[in-house]
This record gives C-alpha cells, structure tokens and sequence, in this order.
C-alpha cells in the first residue's frame, strides 16, 4: 500500500480527496491535516510515502513544509495540489525538493495515477504551468525584498513595515524601490499584486 499523507485546509475538499484516493486498491491516507503546522509532525509520526501537499495553509505554507520534509524525510515524496497554479509557486517548489506540482481542477485517476509516479522517483509537472513558469521565468526579487513587499502588501506603513522587520524606514523604502522597479509596476501595492500573481510572494 502506498501510504499517504494529506494536507488541505479547507475540510469538505480534504474529506473529498481522502475519500476519492480511498477507492484505489494501492492507496491508503494515513493522515490528514487542515493546519501547515501539523504537516511535518503528522508526516514524522506516520511516516508516508507521499505527502499531498496544498500551498496556502493557516500556519506554515506547504512550500516550507516541503523543504523541512526533504531534509527530515528525505524518503517522503512530496506532491503539490494547488488552486494556485502559479508560475513562481511551481518553481519554488522544485527548489523546496516537491516531485509533483499539480492544480486542483484535473480528474482524480490523474491525481492517483501521479502519486504512484512520484513514489516511483519521476517529476510530475501540470503541463501548462510548466510551459508558463519556463515563459516567466526566475522571481527578480531578493529573499529581503519579498519579505518587505509581502509586509508592505496590506497597506501597513512604512514605519509599520520597518518595526515589525526590524528596519530601518530608509532601508524598507530602498527594499521597496527595488521591488517596484524590478516587477515593472507603479506602487507597492501594485507590485506587491503582480508578484503574487507570478507566485514570488
């Protein structure tokens, strides 16, 4: 049996794919989990062959999950099914060492079918989005950069931004400059949408 850890926040889509991947002969879901924080726990007490992983989560997003899991899991494949098929998000989870970046709208014998493939050791890539990401190409922003547009993204000011950072106001608007700049848009909020919208926050 291939064991199968869950993870998906929104409780009738979990309780759906649970049952779903339930009906495959070699299937079992082990755990499920609504909340990013109890992915790598859940993962360690029930040591799964595959982790399905959503992205955004209360707590911990998968992304994070994903890397801690192939530091201290290295044997857990992980499998990303997303809502979100972003460019960005499908290239930070190869970098997060996912084996599989699916979007939530394809059939579920397709989904099955990329468990068994990612247990086997091959990537299995939404097509459309690789073509996309490959299009789009690496996020321009600095890790430092991201962390300010994402803190700035809410309208917070820049004194806001620069306490709960812990930085100066100067250097959070030269952050904010650069990332302005750099995703080709007119004002913080503005970038910080495009970069959302490319998967870079």
């Amino acid at each position: 049996m291939i064991k199968v850890l869950l993870a998906e926040d929104q409780g009738m889509m979990r309780g759906a794919l649970a049952l779903l991947l339930g009906l495959e002969e070699d299937i079992e879901v082990v755990a499920q989990v609504p909340n990013g924080d109890e992915i790598v726990p859940a993962a360690l007490r029930e040591r799964p062959d595959v982790a399905l992983l959503d992205i955004e989560m209360p707590g911990r997003t998968g992304l994070d999950a994903a890397a801690e899991l192939r530091d201290r899991l290295p044997q857990c494949r992980v499998l990303i099914l997303t809502t979100f098929g972003r460019p960005g998000y499908l290239r930070r989870a190869m970098e997060a060492g996912a084996y599989g970046f699916l979007v939530k709208d394809g059939p579920v014998e397709e989904l099955a079918a990329a468990i068994r493939r990612v247990l086997a050791g091959e990537r299995v890539i939404d097509p459309a989005l690789a073509a996309a990401a490959l299009s789009t190409g690496p996020s321009p922003l600095t890790d430092r950069e991201r962390d300010v547009l994402a803190a700035a993204g809410d309208g917070s000011t820049i004194a806001d931004v620069a306490a709960r950072l812990h930085l100066s106001e100067s250097t959070v608007r030269n952050y904010l400059s650069s990332a302005i700049g750099k995703t080709g848009t007119r004002n913080r909020i503005e970038a910080a949408r495009q970069a959302r919208h490319n998967g870079w926050l």
